[in-house]
């Protein structure tokens, strides 16, 4: 009796760390993960939050689900401003955000450019207008993750300041 009390436990146990490991490898990916990454960041220039829109986000789920078999960097040439990356797993889609903001070192809001860099995924991130967001993020055949925002509408028209 004593052997299949211990077999229970431990299958109970055995089912709790792959529940709580299946919960952490989807942590920050969840719609409310990527709201609040880019929220922070559009509050850091007094940009109001974004909302997530389940019509854009099943825009991105889509043009992501096209991705799966190649995981190729493109961008889909949709309605949307779009930022898209690529990483080996893990690549929590917060560290994609993360990735984009990283670029506020080379926007100068003086001469509204990039200087000494890319900056126009941060600028899409911040863009004012841009009151909508969905993503999506896919495992690619390659073993590679697949991460795509869509923001509407959408921003980085040359010429205009984000902010």
């Amino acid at each position: 009796m004593v052997g299949v009390v211990y077999k229970l436990e431990f299958a109970h146990l055995f089912l709790l760390v792959l529940t709580l490991f299946h919960v952490l490898c989807h942590a920050q990916d969840s719609p409310e993960d990527y709201l609040h990454a880019h929220n922070i960041v559009r509050s850091e220039v007094g940009v109001g939050p974004l909302t997530w829109d389940s019509k854009v986000a099943a825009y991105a789920h889509n043009y992501a689900s096209q991705r799966i078999g190649d995981c190729k960097l493109e961008h889909s040439d949709g309605p949307y401003g779009e930022n898209i990356a690529g990483g080996g797993d893990p690549f929590p889609g917060v560290d994609a955000v993360k990735m984009w903001a990283s670029e506020k070192q080379y926007y100068d809001y003086a001469s509204n450019s990039c200087i000494g860099g890319e900056c126009g995924h941060y600028t899409q991130v911040v863009w004012r207008n841009s009151v909508r967001l969905g993503c999506a993020k896919v495992h690619c055949n390659n073993g590679g993750i697949f991460i795509i925002c869509n923001y509407d509408p959408p921003g980085n028209y040359i010429g205009e300041r984000p902010y």
